[in-house]
């Protein structure tokens, strides 16, 4: 990969919308960290996660709406898993235009601007979530869901901006975790309110959700910054395309968020069209995943700072695949608490590759930029191609791999149409993961022993 120099970071940012503007940010400076960078860093960082987090919550809001829906909505199960799919979809495909929408109008701006287009499906599900409703109009709020979907791509992609390489991976790990924890607490609110209010009232989540959206919002424009040096670069992201490890690690992060995201959505469902469960008894069930899942994943990045991303990466899917066998085998012998065990280390073990997988990407072009400087290209030049590049991938992988949760979806849909049952799909998902090891080991982890270029 070429790696070409990019324009001298402007002294003021000309030609752009207003909000407050570093125009001198130099997070791999030592000094400049310790004394001025950390500190903003982290002021940005828990701003951008409660934004994450109700994106998150917003993006997942149909894995609970489907245990709201009734036969009176007239809605089988291939139809309600059609509505989490869309939602899936749509989440996916905007964080493409999100991850450019940080450089664009600025990462402070942006994170408010994402944040308030959450009222939008929130405003109209308070008017058309109701029985009698058309199924294409229900279909078309699951596509608005979406919105939240994207906050993910351009919060990873600001994060990703705002430390240096030894603090990503926990950054990017605290950052991608709290907004995934918006997955288990809406679906904890929906618990509460079913418990307590029946299984008829999904509008009262949306008494908690559109307030909440106006807090974040307003958090985020008294917390977070824009960052001059940071600007639309489709130079950057042509390279990201072009490059051979922005396809692998969409692949594999395919196989962890994918998994996690996907299996967010379908949980609930899975347990009320094979097992029976009521709407309460799902709903008492299906937040303990994500919530495990979004919690550890802080730890996946940790775990990847200490012994490489590659290797945890590797061995994470190796325990995918023996949680996925956990499954298959308690659907063979109807148990529904081993099936549950093997669920949720699916969970488990999604949100420690996540993490991992996460650490891989700024890591991958940190090396690349070292070759570089040793070929005697400059430092700051090689480094500032290094993010540059590197925060273009991450979104373009963020969009990939939530494409997974669409697929699992969809594997969920097409195998209980045909047979009544998971199983099949979770043979799709066996293999997946089988090949997702043997990629991480041959092209990452055997590669480190030879010093090849994506080492990580």
């Amino acid at each position: 990969m070429t790696l070409t120099a990019p324009d001298p970071a402007p002294a003021a940012p000309a030609g752009r919308l207003g909000g407050r503007w570093l125009t001198d940010w130099r997070p791999d400076d030592p000094d400049f960290w310790t004394s001025t960078g950390r500190s903003v860093a982290r002021r940005n960082l828990w701003a951008s996660i409660a934004v994450e987090h109700v994106g998150f919550s917003v993006w997942s809001l149909f894995s609970v709406f489907v245990l709201f829906m009734g036969p009176e909505y007239g809605v089988d199960a291939a139809g309600k898993f059609l509505l989490t799919s869309t939602a899936t979809l749509v989440g996916a495909v905007l964080r493409v235009p999100y991850t450019f929408a940080v450089a664009r109008f600025g990462g402070r701006n942006w994170t408010i601007l994402s944040g308030v287009l959450l009222l939008i499906p929130t405003v109209v599900a308070a008017f058309v979530l109701q029985p009698g409703t058309p199924f294409g109009v229900i279909l078309l709020l699951a596509a608005l869901v979406g919105l939240g979907g994207g906050n993910f791509a351009s919060s990873m992609a600001n994060i990703n901006t705002l430390y240096p390489e030894g603090k990503k991976g926990l950054a990017l790990g605290l950052n991608a975790g709290g907004g995934n924890i918006g997955v288990a607490v809406v679906q904890l609110v929906g618990l509460l309110i079913i418990a307590t209010a029946g299984a008829t009232q999904p509008k009262l989540m949306l008494a908690i959700y559109i307030p909440l959206i106006v807090i974040v919002s307003i958090y985020a424009a008294v917390a977070m910054d824009n960052i001059s040096s940071v600007r639309n670069d489709t130079g950057a992201a042509k390279l990201a395309l072009r490059d051979r490890d922005n396809a692998i690690m969409s692949f594999l992060y395919i196989g962890t968020f994918g998994s996690f995201i996907g299996y967010s959505f379908a949980f609930g469902l899975v347990l009320q069209s094979q097992f029976g469960r009521t709407p309460l008894q799902a709903a008492a069930v299906t937040f303990i995943g994500p919530l495990i899942g979004s919690l550890i994943r802080p730890v996946g990045g940790w775990l990847s700072d200490r012994i490489g991303g590659a290797v945890v990466t590797a061995w994470n899917f190796v325990a995918m695949a023996l949680c996925t066998v956990v499954c298959i085998a308690a659907s063979g012998i109807g148990s529904l608490p081993l099936y549950v065990a093997g669920f949720v280390g699916l969970f488990f073990f999604a949100g420690i590759g996540n993490g991992s997988t996460y650490k891989m990407i700024p890591a991958i072009f940190r090396r690349k930029a070292d070759l570089a400087i040793a070929a005697g290209t400059p430092a700051e030049e090689a480094l500032m191609n290094a993010r540059r590049i590197s925060g273009a991938a991450i979104g373009l992988i963020s969009a990939v791999g939530a494409l997974g949760g669409l697929l699992i979806n969809l594997a969920f849909r097409q195998s209980f149409a045909t047979t009544k049952s998971g199983t099949p799909a979770f043979w799709a998902f066996l293999i997946f993961y089988v090949v997702s090891v043997a990629v991480t080991y041959f092209v990452y982890v055997r590669a480190n022993k030879s010093d090849e270029l994506v080492t990580v």
